[in-house]
């Protein structure tokens, strides 16, 4: 098996992981507040990703070097997460994901003022064209638009922005306070969220929730192996194949149609994505190559992002 192959094989079974992830958000969704199962699935994030903290080599503390960037990015993170969870319980997968993948063509706006990127008339035809295909989803004025949808978009935004952040940090911060901080800023705010909104939980159910924390770090593992194995060019398209876990999971767990409209609207982001990602990987195109980079899953406290995984399971030196 060529490497490229294993790579793509293996950033498949990531998004089927992934997906599954989403699937159980979901399904817990339709009887507990979202706030409330993010909140038990961080908790018992944190003895999973403790034992790959341990393998952190750099010594230090939680104390980030660069404190604005790193609080920025924990809010945008937990926002992320928070929203994230709140569109998957409420909206059909096809339109969470559809909005999701919008994610690359804002991390493509946003690298011009935070990265000093510069951006072309192709890449930008390409943000302006998958934009519009937001529109083809969301269909204003033909369905109503439901707080899922402003909390999706708040989602995309919000980790376009984390991922940004990420970029423009480099390694200037150590892998664990990347991952800390957002990690104990989502844990504070939901933790608050269940004074107001709190259901007791079926032992069936929580244990549900430590799936969740299961599924989105094993996704992130899959998805180091699959860029050491094949080209990022090969690889990166594979997150796209989400829609079609979307499809299959939502027809047969929770008997949503396919909706033509919202499959077109898709088709449209992900061919300016993958567009947007192909011409950042041109040599002289792109100084910094932010969208390329990213791995491009949304940003959510249950699913760390690869891209600092890979910095603490690197084997050492």
């Amino acid at each position: 098996m060529t490497g490229n192959l294993r790579g793509a094989l293996l950033q498949l079974a990531a998004m089927g992981l992934y997906a599954t992830h989403d699937v159980v958000i979901k399904t817990l969704g339709e009887t507990y507040p979202a706030m409330q199962i993010l909140f038990f699935a961080s908790l018992l994030s944190f003895p999973l990703v403790s034992i790959v903290l341990m393998r952190d080599p750099q010594p230090g503390t939680l104390r980030p070097n660069n404190p604005g960037w790193v609080v920025l990015r924990t809010l945008c993170a937990v926002v992320a997460g928070m929203a994230g969870f709140y569109a998957f319980s409420t909206l059909p997968l096809t339109q969470v994901y559809a909005i999701l993948f919008t994610t690359p063509l804002l991390i493509t706006i946003l690298s011009i003022p935070l990265l000093g990127e510069k951006v072309g008339l192709h890449r930008w035809a390409a943000v302006v064209v998958g934009l519009s295909g937001v529109l083809i989803v969301l269909r204003p004025g033909a369905q109503d638009l439901q707080l899922g949808h402003v909390a999706a978009m708040a989602g995309a935004v919000a980790s376009a922005m984390a991922a940004v952040i990420i970029r423009r940090l480099g390694r200037a911060e150590r892998p664990m306070v990347l991952m800390m901080w957002p990690m104990l800023g989502n844990f504070m705010a939901t933790g608050a969220a269940l004074s107001v909104a709190y259901q007791p939980m079926e032992l069936i159910h929580l244990a549900m929730t430590g799936i969740i924390a299961a599924l989105g770090l094993g996704g992130g593992f899959l998805v180091i192996l699959a860029y050491r194995a094949g080209e990022a060019a090969i690889v990166a398209p594979m997150q796209y194949s989400q829609i079609l876990w979307a499809t299959i999971y939502g027809w047969f767990l929770f008997g949503e149609g396919v909706d033509p409209a919202t499959l077109l609207g898709a088709g449209v982001i992900i061919a300016s994505g993958i567009y947007v990602v192909w011409r950042e990987g041109r040599g002289g195109v792109s100084a910094h190559r932010p969208a390329s980079s990213a791995r491009l899953r949304a940003e959510v406290v249950t699913a760390p992002k690869s891209t600092i995984l890979q910095r603490l399971w690197a084997p050492r030196r």
